[in-house]
């Protein structure tokens, strides 16, 4: 049985914030990420960039930015399968017991990893003078977001690991693929689900939010052109003697 939480309280006292947290805000969110990626492409190129701040101090850059980024994205591509995989085709290969063992394993690796290297990041931006005075507000914004949001997914393992039996992780996955396929009920599931939970799923929902306004834009600017390219040679002409 569900045990009792104040997530679950506030939920079912207040139904319809519930719906519009878990039911509609995901649209809102999704909506604004793609609408305001085009326009600040379409009006403002030049602050599509990432802004790195290697050249003011390279000191831990490397290693937190190598941690942080390897962490990060293999988080988001692990949730994203583990979310949208139905039950019922990885039961061809996996219980459900058994991914979320390997679900909490392999998610607090990666989040271990993904966790000192933003540490990393956030100490070398608060504490070197140079880099804190040509830090934006978004970017301030952006880390300590990203930082909440680590936190709340470590926290999280320890509540999985009070079920075992991976209902909790059957629940979001079921809500995650009612919002991608516009199906009615998705913020049903999670009805009675802990506190973290629900505070994860949507900090994570305002993270793609205020994507368009933070140099996350540059997720979008792979170098898949330059790798695509058919080749080309470059031709230096040999100026006369003077």
């Amino acid at each position: 049985m569900p045990e009792t939480n104040i997530a679950t309280d506030i939920a079912t006292s207040t139904p319809f914030l519930h719906h519009l947290v878990f039911g509609i805000y995901p649209y809102i969110a999704v909506l604004v990420m793609v609408l305001g990626s085009i326009l600040r492409y379409d009006r403002d190129q030049y602050s599509w960039k990432a802004n790195s701040s290697q050249l003011l101090r390279s000191k831990g850059m490397r290693l937190g930015s190598n941690l942080f980024h390897i962490g990060i994205i293999l988080l988001f591509f692990t949730h994203l399968v583990g979310l949208l995989t139905p039950e019922s085709l990885y039961h061809y290969v996996i219980s459900t017991e058994a991914k979320q063992i390997m679900a909490m394993v392999g998610g607090g690796i990666l989040g271990v990893i993904c966790f000192i290297g933003l540490t990393i990041l956030i100490i070398r931006r608060m504490t070197d003078p140079r880099i804190r005075a040509t830090s934006k507000f978004s970017d301030m914004l952006l880390l300590w977001v990203l930082y909440v949001q680590l936190i709340l997914g470590l926290i999280s393992i320890f509540y999985s690991a009070r079920h075992m039996d991976g209902s909790s992780m059957v629940a979001l996955g079921n809500w995650a693929q009612h919002i991608v396929t516009f199906r009615s009920g998705a913020a049903d599931f999670i009805v009675h689900e802990p506190w973290v939970f629900k505070a994860h799923l949507a900090l994570g929902l305002t993270i793609f939010l205020i994507f368009p306004f933070t140099r996350l834009v540059h997720m979008f600017s792979a170098p898949v052109k330059y790798l695509l390219r058919s080749g080309y040679q470059i031709v230096r002409r040999r100026g006369r003697a003077g």
